[in-house]
């Protein structure tokens, strides 16, 4: 069974995360979504433990697909969970470049630990959850930028 992981901080989980994570979905046996604390990040809009529940949500119609939350080194999740390679999505150069470093790292603490950089579709190369944020402070439709699952999630969250 081939094993794959896809993280993130997820504040929240935008359409282009769960398009990465989908296809992810159609090429591995297993994915599990790391839900990284991520505190070093600004501007955080929810608790880890939202955030989780947001992702689940998301991802509750891809049957093997599962996420939970993990404060640790994404290269130790991979390890415990079996996994034989990070799954992360690139919008552009700079997210390549971001990427590449942070692959070196992982398999640095993991040897034979692969990471495969699926670029983003089109339709959300713009996407990125502090667009997704500001849409939420400002109570604008949400529909073009989280998935269906979330919305009424985020809504409740925001009252």
């Amino acid at each position: 069974m081939k094993t794959a992981v896809c993280s993130g901080s997820f504040d929240p989980i935008t359409l282009g995360h769960y398009d990465v994570i989908a296809r992810a979905a159609a090429i591995f046996d297993k994915v599990w979504v790391c839900v990284s604390p991520n505190a070093e990040k600004k501007n955080q809009m929810f608790a880890p433990e939202r955030k989780l529940l947001l992702v689940q949500a998301a991802v509750s119609d891809l049957p093997n697909v599962e996420a939970e939350l993990y404060p640790g080194l994404l290269a130790d999740y991979a390890a415990m969970r079996g996994a034989a390679a990070i799954v992360r999505g690139v919008r552009d150069a700079s997210d390549f470049d971001a990427e590449v470093r942070l692959a070196m790292i992982n398999r640095g603490i993991r040897e034979g630990l692969e990471t495969l950089f699926l670029p983003a579709s089109p339709r959300f190369r713009h996407f990125s959850s502090s667009m997704a944020r500001e849409m939420i402070r400002y109570r604008q439709p949400l529909e073009n930028y989280l998935p269906g699952a979330v919305i009424p999630l985020v809504r409740d969250m925001m009252k």
